[in-house]
């Protein structure tokens, strides 16, 4: 009924009437974001997530998770209260993840982090769990992270970070929602900027935007570490991945 759209250079969040033959109406909503950007010349809203009878917001300038609820009846996207939560100093939160039991991950491009949230669906709060480093000890060069996706069992979690190059591999507490680092996994190419898991979880497929190459990957189901299987697609400038047809 509804298509939620982010503008990442006008900094604005968008609602829009799907008609009953599919055609989108006018917006019936805008919201625009405001307010001090530590990293960015200003907010920079990187995806619009649906979630219940709420929309979240991940803004990369603002450093924040805005939350609306969608009034159906009105066309409105409304302010949660809390309307957001906040993240660290130019921690650029860029995709988000959400478990089934009630956990929210987002992984944040410029501070290399993911933050764990726990998420209460009634309310639509955020409250923060921990934040932990995509990247080895001891790394000092640049890096930008991109994509983060949850395993289908819900126990192993997955970040891609441009510069080091890599699939940081985190094990999920399914009763607290606390990560665990276990590893990092080179993609074989440069500039992982999207990823995918299939529906079995039996394969991880990274798409390397800047070496043409989509490689694929073998999960290991009891511990979530990635195995190499030699499968290397030749694509031009991958930036997105999705499975479809299972």
């Amino acid at each position: 009924r509804w298509l939620v759209t982010a503008n990442y250079s006008g900094g604005s969040v968008t609602l829009l009437p799907i008609g009953e033959d599919g055609a989108l109406g006018a917006p019936a909503a805008v919201v625009q974001h405001e307010g001090p950007s530590r990293f960015h010349d200003g907010p920079h809203p990187h995806a619009a997530v649906p979630v219940g009878d709420f929309v979240l917001v991940p803004d990369c300038g603002l450093d924040r998770i805005y939350v609306y609820r969608l009034d159906g009846d009105r066309g409105a996207l409304v302010p949660n209260e809390p309307p957001w939560a906040e993240l660290a100093p130019a921690a650029g939160p860029r995709h988000l993840a959400l478990h089934d039991r009630g956990y929210l991950y987002c992984i944040n491009e410029r501070g290399s982090t993911v933050t764990a949230f726990a998420y209460d669906r009634e309310r639509g709060a955020l409250r923060e769990l921990q934040t932990l480093s995509t990247l080895p000890d001891g790394f000092e060069g640049r890096n930008a992270c991109a994509d983060i996706h949850l395993h289908p069992s819900g126990r192993f979690l997955y970040g891609s970070n441009r510069g080091h190059d890599s699939i940081a591999v985190f094990t999920v507490d399914e009763a607290t929602g606390r990560l665990t680092a276990a590893g990092h996994v080179p993609t074989g190419g440069r500039t992982p900027r999207n990823f995918a898991v299939d529906p079995t979880g039996t394969y991880l497929l990274a798409a390397n935007q800047d070496t043409d190459t989509i490689v694929t990957f073998r999960i290991d189901q009891a511990t979530g570490a990635l195995h190499e299987t030699g499968l290397v697609a030749a694509v031009p400038t991958p930036v997105c991945v999705h499975i479809v047809g299972g």
